[in-house]
């Protein structure tokens, strides 16, 4: 990820009072403790790895590296604060944190000394001082000023990233003509990222206060050079200059494998470090706590609020019925549809409610009134789904007709836009980040459009008729029901199948999946042989089969988002079951 106002994945470390400081600021890191490894002529690369106290390689700690574990153990004692122990640990040791090389680099970046970093990279990738790579035969500037690169290294790249900080930090003191020939005369002829030069160029004309938002650059000094240095440190070998943070992006690794190791992981509350986790498979929603029995037919749909306090549900009597999730009691029955009820989606605030119909209109509803506010009418075919859009200030519709298959409504009823390519719409989605329209198309296709300029972004093809679509709270995944029996969890981005969960049978009929847990570890869909079928995202294990309907389809599933201990399902049975 690159350093214009991008955090990178490694991000900054802290100091004990929370400004930002690095570990060559608090102790003297110029000067080997007990010499310093050697390094070879092509690239820098340690012969041993690091800065060893002795020739005789110490034991391993329990199998892993000690030198490595030490020189984590004294980055993470400075992050946490504790100075005088990282120090002592460094002293007792022999390790070093960093090389002399690296020290004096990450001075010069984090000092704003753009000259000396780029002297330091100079030498780094060409020692023998020439523009050419280093052979055997050629002089060599003194390891202690170089840095070790990874293979990948590129000095152009690195080069760019220096500059451009150096750029923006005079245009932030508007010093325009210092400025202009940072890029006419250093960024240009690099001849890298030409879409982000000429997106720099035009900051020239940037009024001051627009600066940060155009840029993608937060401006302060400190935390822009500290996030500068942690792209810049992806090119720097991890053997000298230890990713920011590694001890605790480490600890993350552990609770994140110990959590998809738990079948029955269900809370928000991660993990201790203190003892293996696994959580007790009675402490998992199995049984059923409460039966509704208000409607008269079939159930199709049910969905909580997102704060988890009301649930709504619909179906083929074409009643909508609004509940009170602490007592269950009926807060409004709202039947002014004329047919079955297929869908119903929540306002992002919870104040207004779209529901969808056979009797091919939508209408939105205020919650605490129960009074209809709009009727979408005039569609040819029935009405299938509904989202809201981020700020909740349109929604869009989906149908079966081929003519007006999804169209983007204001809350006032007007028209925004429609999308053509006629197909018809069995489900859709867009993401909680407001980015994407996704649709399913019932002729075996997912298509999804950027949903700000409208365009598709791409048409996926699938093995069978999507019934039903959810995408998770991140954004960044898409749960496909299939009728031929599967679901599949897509990446959006990049339209991979991460996995697939089988088990569960469909085939004539609209069955819908979701995601479902404290933190979306879940699974969950109905089934065409009354069964809830619940398994674990990350490793796809079926985890439980459950008995949900007495007869027919549970049509769909929703768990509550505040309460991971309570999910519902809708049946042909009749009956929503808690």
């Amino acid at each position: 990820m690159r350093p214009d106002g991008v955090s990178s994945a490694n991000g900054p470390s802290y100091a004990s009072n929370g400004s930002i400081a690095s570990p060559s600021h608090k102790m003297g890191l110029g000067h080997a403790l007990n010499g310093q490894a050697s390094y070879n002529s092509s690239n820098g690369d340690l012969h041993t790895n690091g800065f060893q106290k002795s020739s005789v390689s110490p034991p391993s700690y329990f199998g892993h590296d000690r030198e490595e574990v030490t020189r984590i153990l004294i980055q993470s004692l400075y992050e946490l604060g504790y100075n005088g122990a990282a120090s002592l640990l460094s002293k007792e040791s022999g390790y070093q944190l960093e090389s002399p090389a690296v020290a004096t680099f990450r001075g010069a970046v984090l000092g704003g000394r753009w000259a000396e970093a780029e002297r330091i990279l100079m030498q780094s990738f060409y020692p023998d001082g020439s523009r050419r790579a280093p052979n055997s035969h050629s002089g060599h500037t003194p390891t202690k000023e170089r840095l070790v690169l990874v293979e990948h290294a590129e000095l152009n790249e690195m080069l760019f990233y220096l500059r451009q900080q150096k750029f923006l930090e005079l245009l932030e003191a508007r010093n325009l003509s210092g400025a202009l020939t940072v890029l006419r005369h250093e960024l240009t002829p690099l001849n890298f990222d030409i879409g982000r030069l000429h997106a720099l160029s035009s900051l020239l004309m940037c009024p001051p206060e627009h600066l940060h938002d155009q840029a993608g650059w937060d401006g302060s000094i400190n935390s822009s050079r500290e996030r500068l240095l942690s792209e810049l440190s992806k090119s720097i070998s991890p053997s000298v200059m230890i990713p920011d943070n590694r001890l605790a992006v480490l600890l993350d690794h552990v609770k994140r494998n110990q959590i998809n190791q738990c079948l029955y992981h269900n809370t928000a509350t991660p993990p201790s470090l203190y003892s293996d986790h696994m959580c007790d498979r009675e402490d998992f929603p199995l049984r059923i706590g409460i039966e509704l029995s208000q409607h008269s037919d079939e159930v199709w749909y049910c969905q909580f609020s997102h704060d988890g306090t009301k649930l709504v549900t619909a179906g083929r009597d074409r009643g909508v019925i609004i509940y009170d999730t602490n007592t269950f009691a009926v807060l409004h029955k709202l039947m002014d549809h004329e047919e079955g009820v297929a869908h119903a989606s929540w306002s992002p605030d919870d104040t207004k409610l779209i529901t969808c119909s056979q009797d091919k209109k939508a209408r939105v509803w205020n919650v605490e009134t129960g009074r209809c506010l709009l009727t979408i009418k005039d569609q040819r075919q029935p009405v299938t789904a509904a989202a809201w859009a981020a700020d909740g200030e349109s929604f869009v519709t989906a149908t079966l007709d081929i003519g007006s298959q999804l169209s983007h409504w204001s809350i006032h009823g007007d028209a925004l836009y429609m999308w053509q390519g006629g197909f018809r719409v069995q489900d859709c989605a867009i993401t909680p980040d407001g980015r994407r329209l996704i649709a399913a198309d019932v002729e075996e296709k997912i298509h999804v459009y950027n949903f700000i300029t409208h365009e598709e972004e791409y048409c996926l093809a699938l093995k069978s008729k999507p019934t039903s679509v959810a995408v998770s709270s991140d954004s960044r995944h898409m749960l496909v029901n299939l009728s031929q029996g599967e679901i599949q969890l897509i990446d959006i981005d990049t339209t991979d199948i991460i996995r697939r969960f089988e088990g569960q049978k469909q085939g004539s009929f609209v069955i819908r999946s979701t995601f479902g847990g404290a933190a979306e570890n879940f699974v969950i869909s109905g089934s065409e042989d009354s069964r809830i079928y619940v398994w674990h995202k990350e490793n796809g294990t079926l985890i439980e089969t459950l008995e949900g309907h007495i007869s027919g389809c549970v049509n769909a599933i929703s768990w509550n988002p505040t309460n991971p201990g309570m999910f519902a399902s809708a049946g042909d049975d009749c009956l929503v079951r808690m």
